[in-house]
């Protein structure tokens, strides 16, 4: 037992994560609805990886902070905001182009029998007024991410001018190493947790698979297939940026597969933020830049919610016969990255999103509700995209960071 043991903790993750995808896949279509049996094990992973969300996010941040000038900062946050921002629109642009070129749901017709109540939609505002919480306790206890952040900031700051007053510098310093030695032992953890992930993700995707069934994806299988193809230009995007930066691709995904798998598979960007901390570890991005940027992004960054708007929106306008002008695609361009944003962090924020397009647009809420049927298949992707951008993203932002420190030197 001890060496068969020792043989599974020495085997590659990533080789253990793929070997579990597969039979995940397989335990789905043999068994069916019966792997739900296995759903107590995926809950496990979650809980697990969101069990490190808050350490992770709170004291990566502080020991970044401190570890660069505020000037830095404030121009890196710049840049990770910028970059967003124009990533989500984009890729609104790659969805709406890819689908305009395969028509995904022409032909197909609804019957009248879908029904879809309108999810709340937070708003903006909203979104925006929690980046400062009324209560800190409450933000970690909720995983309010920009909350969270915000106080990372607030104490990080703090932090760094206890240590270089004269008046404070001694227990500045004293804090400082404290906060190290908690961090490290954050890490040590997810180590250990990183051990059950090929055993979740088994469980996850033979729950998924079985409850989707083949019925569902042959039925809506042409909208699957374009949002995929979709989802790979927008990666091809990537690495061109990547090369266009000096970035060897192969590098970066060496270290970014685990977290794409694993996002592809529990369709949870902040569930996934501590493998995506742990890969920009690994590329050796500074924890002052992937301390804000990827917790940031796995909030309002959504590349693949963004190419899932585009597509689902191409898609109900093919069903009843009325395909997008040209002025509606730049609408949905314009309000699918506002929405993006003001959706950000809530249950079933997909769903939300298509919405509220929908609503703008005057397309039908019966096909967001024909859309439901194939959420997780979709979300799969989506969610790994997501991942993917802020990885890039904050990749492409720390090289500029490097030729602008050449370029001054």
């Amino acid at each position: 037992m001890k060496t068969l043991w020792k043989s599974y903790a020495n085997t590659s993750l990533i080789v253990k994560i793929t070997i579990a995808l597969i039979l995940g896949v397989t335990a789905g279509l043999v068994f069916g609805e019966q792997t739900a049996v296995l759903a107590p094990l995926g809950d496990l992973l979650l809980r697990l990886l969101t069990f490190l969300i808050v350490p992770l996010i709170f004291l990566t941040l502080i020991v970044g902070i401190n570890q660069s000038r505020i000037g830095d900062l404030g121009r890196m946050g710049g840049k990770v905001f910028l970059f967003y921002t124009l990533s989500s629109a984009f890729a609104i642009v790659v969805g709406l182009s890819v689908a305009s070129i395969f028509q995904p749901g022409s032909g197909m017709q609804l019957d009248g029998s879908e029904t879809f109540d309108v999810p709340e939609n937070p708003g903006f505002t909203s979104v925006l007024l929690n980046i400062v919480p009324s209560n800190i306790i409450a933000a970690f206890s909720e995983m309010n991410l920009l909350g969270i952040i915000f106080t990372a900031f607030a104490f990080g700051i703090a932090l760094s001018y206890m240590r270089s007053s004269a008046e404070f510098s001694e227990l500045g310093n004293h804090l400082m190493k404290t906060v190290n030695a908690l961090n490290e032992a954050t890490l040590l953890v997810l180590r250990a947790i990183l051990q059950y992930v090929p055993i979740g993700i088994f469980a996850i995707m033979a729950e998924t698979v079985g409850s989707q069934g083949m019925a569902t994806l042959v039925s809506l299988g042409g909208m699957v297939v374009v949002l995929y193809i979709a989802i790979a230009v927008q990666i091809a995007i990537y690495t061109v940026a990547m090369l266009l930066f000096k970035v060897n691709p192969l590098t970066f995904f060496k270290h970014a597969r685990t977290p794409m798998l694993t996002a592809f598979v529990t369709q949870s960007s902040s569930g996934t933020l501590p493998l995506t901390l742990e890969a920009a570890r690994g590329l050796g991005i500074p924890k002052s830049l992937y301390g804000f940027s990827l917790p940031l992004g796995a909030t309002i960054n959504m590349d693949g919610a963004a190419i899932r708007i585009a597509v689902s929106a191409i898609f109900a306008a093919n069903i009843i016969g009325d395909p997008l002008s040209l002025s509606e695609m730049f609408l949905v361009v314009l309000i699918g990255t506002l929405a993006t944003v003001g959706t950000a962090g809530i249950p079933g924020a997909g769903i939300v999103m298509i919405a509220t397009v929908f609503v703008q647009l005057g397309l039908p809420m019966e096909a967001v509700a024909l859309l439901t049927a194939i959420d997780a298949l979709v979300g799969m992707g989506a969610t790994m995209l997501n991942v993917t951008g802020d990885l890039a993203g904050s990749k492409l932002i720390d090289q500029s960071e490097k030729r602008r420190r050449s370029a001054n030197a």
